[in-house]
């Protein structure tokens, strides 16, 4: 696994910076936009960027979860990702569009012990293409914030109590001020 380039981390999020500031569709409200300085993250660090191995269920498992609204949404529970960070053995739940099982992406919604202090209070999401083999490549450093956590005019799944991890994952965005 050869480590993503910083550079390319720090790029992807000046594009997103000015997504979010100049985009007719951003999720930060329009009038907030003028002042928009950028997203806070944690500096890019290669030791969030880990191996993981998915174990697909031989029948993906109807599931709901809950909403930021208080609503419930229907996914398909695809599998489980096992890897190890800082020394820790974890795994993570991954979930399919119930509305479209065919789609590539994979869903990983998660919450850890920075969630409610240095980052979003529901959690982050990490988002990955489904391709052929078992092995694949973790990367906190893209962690993302749900749009909900920006204007309430958003749903968002709130990551499930077994997605929630118990370590610090000091990689991705960190709660926006």
């Amino acid at each position: 696994m050869s480590p993503r380039p910083e550079n390319e981390i720090t790029g992807f999020r000046k594009e997103k910076d000015i997504y979010f500031r100049d985009d007719p569709d951003s999720p930060i409200p329009t009038d907030k936009r003028a002042n928009f300085k950028g997203l806070n993250y944690y500096s890019p660090d290669p030791a969030y960027r880990v191996k993981a191995r998915l174990s697909r269920y031989d029948r993906p498992e109807p599931t709901t979860v809950a909403t930021s609204r208080g609503a419930m949404q229907a996914y398909l529970k695809h599998g489980i990702f096992g890897f190890q960070l800082v020394g820790v053995k974890l795994r993570l739940f991954v979930y399919k569009s119930a509305e479209d099982p065919f789609a590539r992406s994979l869903f990983i919604p998660f919450s850890d012990e920075t969630s409610g202090s240095e980052t979003y209070k529901s959690g982050r999401y990490l988002d990955l293409e489904e391709q052929g083999g078992d092995e694949y490549e973790l990367d906190f450093n893209l962690a993302y914030t749900p749009y909900c956590a920006y204007n309430d005019q958003y749903t968002c799944p709130i990551p499930p109590r077994e997605n929630k991890l118990p370590i610090k994952i000091l990689a991705g965005e960190k709660s926006y001020k």
